[in-house]
């Protein structure tokens, strides 16, 4: 008897075999394309909030140009550098933008190489260069200093966000902000692909943990427990992993709406953080 199921039971294992080792191909390969979802395609502009902003170009390290919104505000308490999250571009931001003006925040958009109007294609090191390059206009250009700056992270752009204030521990800025944003990206595809090797075939890095213990600046988390992408857990290893002065803001809400859902949790707590307590 066994030596009949013996030929079948190599047979099941030799095709499993070759579908996982298919699966890790695919995975290996495609991997950019299951990380980045740029959309070429702006819609509206801050003129449709009533907001005056410039329209600017900016150059990164490399040469690549990179599309991006200046929105001043009324009293200009600081200035906030947004990097967005890995789907859509800057147009998809608008709606924060009313916020940041009513706690008197300059807000500065801008699209990673490979979104909007941003040239090129996207990967790991070209980010961090698209954020340096909007970090060195705020810095250089318009002449604002460090302690003025804010860094804002969504998403997958908190690791862009903690890698630029890594980059930057003396003087540091004003405030490091990440919003909805994983541990690290390969912590949060292994909880997701629990039988895959990630650690062994993975290309990219953006590891927010393990920078934090080096950010100087002040550093604030918010997450919400109904964040269905990224679950609550990652905020909470965030906060635990910063150092002081710290915060965490929890929210109800998806990932996507869970600023706009809790949106007068949200607004106080940020300008509690930024003006009046710890940052």
């Amino acid at each position: 008897m066994m030596g009949t199921w013996r030929p079948w039971l190599w047979r099941v294992l030799r095709v499993l075999g070759l579908a996982y080792l298919g699966l890790l191909i695919v995975l290996y390969f495609g991997q950019g394309r299951m990380i980045y979802f740029p959309d070429s395609q702006v819609v509206g502009s801050p003129a449709d909030y009533g907001l005056p902003y410039e329209d600017l170009s900016l150059t990164a390290a490399d040469g690549t140009q990179i599309h991006a919104w200046y929105v001043p505000a009324p009293g200009d308490r600081a200035t906030l550098l947004f990097c967005h999250g890995n789907a859509g571009n800057i147009g998809s931001r608008l709606p924060y933008l009313p916020i940041f003006q009513r706690l008197g925040i300059s807000t500065l958009l801008f699209d990673y190489r490979g979104y909007g109007r941003s040239e090129g294609q996207p990967t790991e090191q070209g980010t961090y260069q698209d954020a340096a390059a909007a970090w060195q206009y705020l810095n250089e250009v318009r002449g604002i200093p460090h302690d003025r700056l804010v860094v804002y992270g969504e998403s997958l752009g908190g690791a862009i966000a903690a890698h630029l204030a890594e980059q930057h521990p003396s003087p540091a800025p004003k405030a490091l902000v990440l919003a909805s944003t994983f541990i690290s990206l390969n912590q949060r595809a292994s909880e997701l692909y629990p039988f895959m090797p990630i650690a062994l075939i993975s290309q990219f890095g953006y590891n927010v943990r393990d920078r934090l213990p080096q950010i100087a600046a002040p550093v604030l988390v918010i997450h919400s427990t109904e964040d269905e992408i990224i679950p609550y857990h990652h905020g909470q290893a965030l906060y635990q992993a910063a150092r002081e002065p710290k915060t965490l803001i929890t929210l109800r809400g998806s990932h996507n709406e869970g600023i706009f859902d809790s949106l007068e949790l949200y607004q106080r707590g940020l300008e509690q953080f930024l003006f009046l307590g710890t940052g």
